[in-house]
């Protein structure tokens, strides 16, 4: 026991000035591990305050990545990009400031609903912290939605939610480069849906994009309320604390002051090059826990439902940034790190049995909150309380698998506020960037999500000529798919079978441009219909 108790305090973390703790102890670190690491965790750390200082990190764009510089502008590498980040706050500052005293207002009254229309790292970090802190405001300025996807049937919900108050909803349009699809077609649907009602989309809209981008073109000519900068050197995953969250976050009421303030307290506190780096220290955990190979999911488990999100946070953050084909070298390497998770107790309910007893294919990060509530003990009659049960399961399910060998790490919040969350996003960043290090991946470009698009691109533009197709025939006109391919291949389009197939039954079940089928699969044709 007494071996356990030491070999905990050789490997517990806490930093009383922030409320927060890292426990790597239940990891298993190989003998001499730190000896064997050594010259590549100073290859870490010197890339890392390169990157700070402003170095070329994603060569494929040949841009910058400046993060860190939005919660300490001071880091900035030259005097404009610094001064942008102030103004960028002050404008942000005016702005709210302006929403909250109706002096901006749109056509129904003052804004008491705020829709936010992105995707990936324009919705997940706002969504997250949103979550954990808008139901713990003492006034809750306005109501959040998103439109995050292009799916017709998501988009629907939200403006059916929407339609009898869209005079007081503003709306948030993010994108970098304003051709993003889903952003793309969620701000049509929603200026048709503005268009129908009788309201000026215009009086009502936001843009958050990089200056002269095609949003930006499009917002300043139709006099939007205001344009925010984006910047290239900010990812979208890494976005949260530019005007992408800080606007949104800030419009409900969150202290964003603060949430920068713990994003840079964290920072400071991972610049350190000794063995009290909690971000090196994780990066290493994962390392051990993967053999540097992400040979094992990394299962999240956070003891707070307002933490649930954290998760799907994560998953952008990390395996978009870990998921690489190729190293530094070039040399095909097929990185990554796999990350799900929920939260607990829920967790010990639907997975944990396979996590102690079946496939050692993961490790789990738990993450606690020790202080349970703003009020405490009036709502139990039991001896110990509901925050009493949540940590005792969390520890339970530790110890459980502990026994089967299983690493975990554990991550310790003293409260959840603003500060704390702002901590727990720079630490992962951190972390993340360190860990791309270790692994010689470079984490600040995508290459792989590129190209989805440009093949998404492709499939758009075929279909486009296949409704052309259908459009300009008469009535009656029918054809197999093996004749639209042919008719593909004319115009120059060299397309699957099955792709053809799959967009044709499409049209089909949505009865669009009057397309039918007739036969059965394998011997169908489609038909123009009067």
């Amino acid at each position: 026991m007494g071996d356990r108790w030491e070999h905990f305090q050789e490997h517990f973390l806490w930093f009383d000035e922030l409320g927060f703790g890292l426990d790597t102890s239940k990891v298993h670190f190989p003998e001499s591990f730190e000896e064997t690491m050594q010259a590549q965790v100073e290859d870490a750390h010197r890339a890392m305050m390169a990157l700070e200082a402003g170095a070329m990190a994603n060569l494929d764009e040949n841009r910058q990545v400046g993060h860190y510089w939005l919660r300490n502008p001071e880091l900035a590498p030259t005097a404009e990009i610094r001064e942008e980040i102030l103004a960028m706050h002050r404008d942000v500052e005016d702005f709210v400031r302006g929403v909250h005293l109706a002096e901006l207002a749109g056509d129904g009254g003052a804004f008491q609903y705020l829709l936010c229309i992105g995707i990936g790292g324009s919705a997940l970090g706002t969504r997250f912290v949103a979550h954990a802190l808008k139901d713990r405001l003492q006034v809750q300025r306005m109501q959040l939605y998103f439109l995050d996807n292009t799916d017709p049937d998501g988009i629907d919900q939200v403006l059916e939610s929407l339609k009898d108050v869209l005079g007081k909803t503003l709306v948030l349009v993010i994108s970098k480069s304003g051709t993003t699809p889903e952003t793309y077609n969620g701000m049509k649907e929603t200026m048709l849906a503005y268009e129908h009602q009788g309201l000026a989309f215009s009086r009502h809209a936001v843009a958050i994009t990089c200056r002269d981008s095609l949003l930006d073109q499009e917002a300043r000519r139709e006099g939007w309320l205001h344009v925010f900068p984006l910047w290239e050197w900010v990812g979208g995953r890494t976005s949260v604390m530019s005007a992408v969250g800080l606007l949104p976050l800030a419009l409900l009421g969150i202290d964003t002051s603060s949430f920068l303030d713990g994003a840079r307290a964290m920072d400071r506190l991972t610049r350190g090059t000794d063995e009290n780096n909690p971000a090196m220290r994780l990066a290493l955990a994962w390392y051990v826990a993967t053999k540097g190979r992400g040979e094992k999911a990394m299962v999240i488990i956070p003891y707070k439902d307002r933490l649930s999100l954290l998760t799907l946070y994560l998953q952008q953050l990390v395996m978009e940034s870990l998921g690489k084909r190729t190293d530094f070298d070039g040399h095909l390497v097929r990185q990554g790190l796999t990350v799900y998770g929920n939260k607990g107790s829920t967790d010990q309910h639907s997975y944990v049995q396979q996590l102690r007893d079946g496939l050692q294919n993961f490790f789990v990060t738990f993450v606690e909150v020790l202080r349970d509530r703003e009020a405490f003990g009036h709502r139990t009659l039991l001896p110990v309380t509901t925050g009493d049960y949540l940590e005792g399961f969390l520890l339970g399910t530790r110890e459980a698998l502990m026994e089967e060998a299983c690493d975990s790490i554990t991550l310790t919040l003293r409260e959840l506020n603003a500060a704390s969350i702002g901590m727990l996003i720079a630490l992962y960043e951190r972390t993340v960037g360190f860990y791309a290090q270790l692994i010689r991946v470079n984490a600040y470009h995508q290459p792989g999500v590129e190209a989805g698009k440009r093949a998404a691109q492709a499939l758009l533009q075929m279909q486009e000529v296949l409704h052309g197709i259908f459009e300009s025939a008469e009535a009656g006109s029918d054809w197999s798919v093996e004749e639209l391919e042919e008719e593909l291949r004319a115009r120059g389009k060299l397309v699957e079978f099955e792709l053809i197939f799959k967009i044709l039954e499409h049209l089909v079940a949505n009865s669009r441009l009057r397309v039918s089928r007739s036969a059965h699969i394998g011997d169908q044709r489609y038909a123009k219909n009067a």
